[in-house]
């Protein structure tokens, strides 16, 4: 074989291979998610995706650490007439008030109908330091907005992507007519909503969590132990608090059926009823209510999946809304520049 039908049969090996290439390349996949919109994207992707956009959405803030409380607690007989419950009364007014009520789960009408009041050594500024709740909960990190009500500490923490941001005291349901325990979600709310069981109660702040059982969060009378009807009193700055924090439930139209649903809570355990009240145990313990990050996660995990499925059904019914809405201001936009051309 001469030089010259070498080189030929080599160029055209060349070529062979690069046409195989070629065509080989144009079957193949577009994998570019970022640059072609026409990629194919596994169950898998969009799981990825999906978990990078609340990433993406949750505050770049470190978690909330609830140090050891290294003060005492010390009991305050308010009926006593000495001269350190005289000096008490007129010292304990604004926060320091506030903290020792909430302690006490009592409201100020109230407080006169204590024995003994529990009193932290050490009034701090910051009121989560006295918390029973976890600062931080695992399970909760993808979470953007939940709450949790302790029956037998008769406390609720308030919790966004597992940090805690508010906890208070709560009276929940007497023996007699306790609160459902559970998972829940908020429906609607009203600043000033009657009791189903009498029309002399009002409620203020009402956001309610059992339409058809008639239960909510609301403020009311806090005597120190559960003596509602069912529903969650609490202070009434912490039922403003939450009343303007909460999200609540989106209606189809016509108003008969869910479109979406408002921010989960979960209502757990049990109270020990005739027995010692559990904050009166600080005075042995200062940690003697703390609940575990642990016990937490243990109570939450098995909701964790249904929450999780409604907030992402929320967060595409919002989308949604926002759509329709730009689409309708678009149309409107439209017909008036009609109307204008037409004009002139």
């Amino acid at each position: 074989m001469t030089l010259f039908k070498i080189k030929n049969l080599f160029t055209l090996i060349i070529l062979s291979a690069s046409l195989i290439y070629c065509k080989k390349d144009e079957s193949a996949p577009l994998t570019d998610k970022k640059n072609n919109p026409t990629a194919t994207i596994s169950s898998n992707d969009k799981e990825e995706d999906n978990k990078q956009i609340v990433e993406d959405e949750k505050p770049k803030i470190p978690d909330v650490v609830i140090p050891r409380k290294d003060f005492g607690f010390y009991p305050w007989i308010y009926k006593n007439t000495d001269s350190v419950s005289v000096r008490n009364k007129k010292e304990f007014t604004g926060k320091t008030l506030y903290t020792i009520l909430a302690l006490n789960r009592l409201d100020k009408a109230n407080i006169g109908a204590a024995d003994t009041l529990v009193v932290p050594a050490k009034i701090e500024e910051d009121f989560l330091i006295y918390s029973p709740f976890p600062g931080h909960v695992t399970t909760l990190e993808n979470v953007k907005k939940f709450v949790f009500f302790s029956y037998p500490i008769q406390a609720f923490g308030v919790y966004e992507y597992g940090n805690l941001i508010k906890w208070g005291p709560t009276s929940m349901g007497k023996k007699a007519t306790q609160t459902k325990r559970g998972l829940m979600f908020a429906n609607w709310k009203k600043e000033v909503a009657i009791s189903t069981v009498s029309d002399e109660w009002k409620l203020r702040w009402n956001v309610n969590v059992a339409n058809f059982d008639g239960i909510g969060w609301h403020q009311y009378a806090m005597p120190g132990y559960p003596a509602s009807h069912s529903c969650l009193r609490m202070l009434e700055e912490d039922a403003k608090w939450m009343y303007s924090w909460v999200d609540t439930w989106i209606l189809n139209k016509g108003g008969q059926t869910t479109r979406a649903k408002g921010t989960p809570l979960i209502v757990y355990g049990d109270y020990p009823w005739g027995k010692r009240r559990p904050w009166k145990k600080l005075l042995d313990s200062p940690d003697a209510n703390n609940i575990s990050e642990d016990e937490m996660n243990k109570i939450i995990e098995p909701q964790l999946a249904t929450i999780m499925k409604e907030q992402e059904n929320r967060d595409n019914v919002v989308q949604q809304i926002e759509l329709e809405k730009k689409a309708k201001a678009d149309s409107l936009l439209a017909l008036k520049t009609k109307d204008s051309s037409n004009l002139n």
